[in-house]
């Protein structure tokens, strides 16, 4: 899990791109992850969170 949501564990899906033919092949969804500076054990850190955790307030923003 190189890339992934600290608080919810959000990763990479693996889905289909279908052409006009249908001929499908691998792609991967990537989840919407933004760096922020978060407090975290009493100190500010930056983290990687999905745009749902920080708009839910699972996130707290270091001030």
């Amino acid at each position: 899990m190189a890339f992934a949501c600290e608080y919810c564990s959000k990763v990479r899906l693996k889905a289909h791109k279908v052409s006009h033919s249908n001929i499908k092949t691998r792609k991967w969804q990537q989840p919407n992850l933004q760096s922020v500076r978060v407090q975290k054990d009493g100190r500010a850190q930056k983290v990687l969170a999905c745009t749902r955790c920080i708009r839910t307030g699972v996130v707290v923003k270091a001030a």
